[in-house]
């Protein structure tokens, strides 16, 4: 793509948008910023698209929303009437311009004689996904960049059965985007759409049977969970509304929503980075948590499908669980309460990814669980349950990722944070009723099953240099992987690129160490970065401890990288 040539292109449009008109002006002359902005089209991965809002292809903007929807209608126009009729859900967070994205998005479909079910107002993720199912709607569009920083913005795409799009959908419709002028996409009238039938809002009772099915999730009797306290943070998002009626539903009497992050906000003004994986995301909980006395605090990222927790220590302050330790709680949780009700079903299983802990699979053995392991992506564990639906070989139980993704109702096919937050709460409330706190339920599973840790550390390289950066470093750990990190031998480096272990292709890279430690490389799908996920298993916390840190430093000092400039975060 000739960078300069695009960007004379798209001035020369005579209907481009004012806004972006005048951003183009601004930048004129300046050929690095022209490059970044026009060298290539947004890429296209992990179910759609994201990135920084503003004008050009590899910006996210109107022009870049039509083009993908354009290329999901012919996708759908290629099926048939009846994937026409069955139509497309359409749902947007709290975001810059989420609104009239989703809008862009539905009059696309609309023209393409698709029809659009559209949310009148912000929803999270997972009721997207569970609204795709519950319509029987052909595929699903969600207008969100997740956790990213505020000027960043995104469009997932979701199949039939609520997931993010399959390998070969996603195939089929990055092939119709290499065919799709993004300055000629049409789009219909918004009255003549709607009295044909083929733009339609929803929201409220779509939010009831949302609410309906997340309290079939529910373990224990509505009184049980009466006199707990619960501080709740939607960081500005999407979760405040569906978080407070979840818990409302299942007898919480006592949920204080944090003032200053409860209404939705698309600077995200009281965080730097609204992601509840980020310990500084939770100063105001926490503080909010001492004021009411409460011992649990939550928090949802901007679409609410993933949830941080931050529970009192043994000294009574707060400390943050990582998505992993939250992950071996509720895991533990689940089976337990399943176990003592003689509803574990003899082909049970629980679904992690290949950098989540391996704790999890050693509390699912406790109780004869099978544990699956698939790639990086929720998307994974979904295709996961939908084999299990077709052949009834196995039956899901529970799903998640390091990254605080986690499913207990496959009711969605993604994860979500609304579930998560409904069962944390009760979970923590079941147990503070036998006089134990969630840290100290934590403490014990590492006495029973190890001392397991785990750390991520992320580098972001942003531009075509950084991406041939992320790519040669792939490349040396291919080509030149170490024989020994520290005192420890290597056993094993899986390469998933080629597929295997029955997974498909994927740019992971896996080392395992004779003392039991793993680490592995995986560029994102959708951020300008590189993760390094580093996992220990020790005889004690001091130990686990110790080991994780020798691991991250051998590590980065094999790849020639240290926690200097260069390091985007590390926890």
């Amino acid at each position: 793509m000739n960078a300069q040539a695009e960007y004379e292109r798209w001035l020369r449009h005579e209907e481009l948008d004012p806004d972006l008109r005048r951003e183009l002006f601004q930048i004129e002359g300046d050929e690095r910023e022209i490059e970044d902005r026009f060298y290539q089209s947004l890429t296209f991965g992990t179910g759609g698209l994201r990135g920084v809002l503003g004008a050009g292809t590899n910006r996210m903007n109107r022009y870049t929303v039509r083009k993908v929807t354009q290329s999901l209608a012919r996708f759908l126009v290629r099926q048939g009437d009846a994937a026409m009729r069955r139509g497309v859900v359409i749902a947007y967070d709290s975001r810059r311009q989420s609104s009239a994205f989703a809008r862009e998005a539905a009059l696309v479909l609309a023209a393409n004689q698709v029809k659009a079910y559209l949310f009148e107002g912000v929803r999270p993720t997972p009721e997207l996904s569970f609204a795709v199912r519950h319509l029987g709607a052909a595929a699903g569009i969600m207008i969100t960049a997740s956790h990213n920083p505020p000027e960043y913005n995104g469009c997932k795409l979701y199949g039939a059965d609520g997931a993010q799009l399959t390998a070969d959908a996603a195939e089929a419709i990055a092939a119709e985007l290499a065919d799709v002028d993004e300055l000629a996409v049409p789009l219909a009238d918004a009255e003549d759409a709607a009295a044909q039938g083929l733009l339609e809002e929803i929201g409220a009772a779509m939010d009831e049977a949302y609410a309906a099915r997340l309290r079939t999730l529910a373990f224990q009797s509505r009184e049980n969970n009466a006199d707990y306290r619960v501080v709740y943070t939607p960081l500005h998002g999407t979760g405040s509304a569906p978080v407070q009626r979840a818990l409302l539903d299942i007898g919480f009497r006592h949920v204080t929503v944090v003032p200053e992050q409860e209404r939705p906000d698309a600077d995200f003004p009281t965080v730097a980075s609204p992601n509840p994986e980020d310990p500084a995301a939770f100063a105001l909980a926490i503080e909010t948590a001492e004021k009411t006395e409460a011992d649990l605090a939550m928090a949802t990222d901007p679409d609410a499908d993933r949830v941080g927790v931050a529970v009192r220590d043994g000294s009574g302050a707060f400390v943050r669980l990582t998505g992993n330790q939250l992950g071996a709680l509720l895991l533990d949780y689940i089976l337990s309460q399943r176990a003592k009700r003689q509803a574990l079903p003899g082909n049970g299983a629980i679904v992690k990814t290949i950098v989540t802990s391996e704790m999890g699979a050693a509390i699912a053995a406790r109780y004869g669980v099978e544990t699956v392991e698939t790639l990086t992506g929720f998307k994974h564990i979904a295709e996961a349950i939908r084999q299990w639906e077709k052949t009834g070989e196995k039956t899901f139980l529970f799903g998640y990722e390091e990254s605080c993704g986690y499913l207990i109702g496959d009711f969605c096919r993604d994860k979500d944070g609304v579930q998560a937050c409904m069962l944390t709460a009760e979970m923590a409330a079941y147990y503070a009723k036998q006089g134990k706190s969630l840290h100290q339920v934590l403490l014990a599973l590492y006495e029973q099953v190890g001392f397991y840790q785990e750390a991520l550390v992320s580098f972001t390289w942003t531009g075509r240099e950084g991406a041939k950066r992320i790519q040669q470093l792939m490349e040396r750990l291919r080509k030149e992987p170490p024989e020994r990190v520290g005192d420890a031998a290597v056993t094993a480096r899986k390469d998933y690129l080629p597929g295997i272990d029955g997974l498909p292709p994927a740019d992971v890279i896996k080392v395992l160490l004779a003392d039991g430690s793993w680490f592995a490389a995986r560029p994102s799908g959708t951020e300008p970065k590189i993760k390094f996920y580093f996992g220990v298993k020790g005889t004690d916390a001091a130990d686990a401890s110790e080991r994780l840190n020798r691991l991250k430093t051998d590590v980065l000092q094999f790849i020639g990288m240290t926690k200097g400039s260069d390091l985007c975060h590390a926890h």
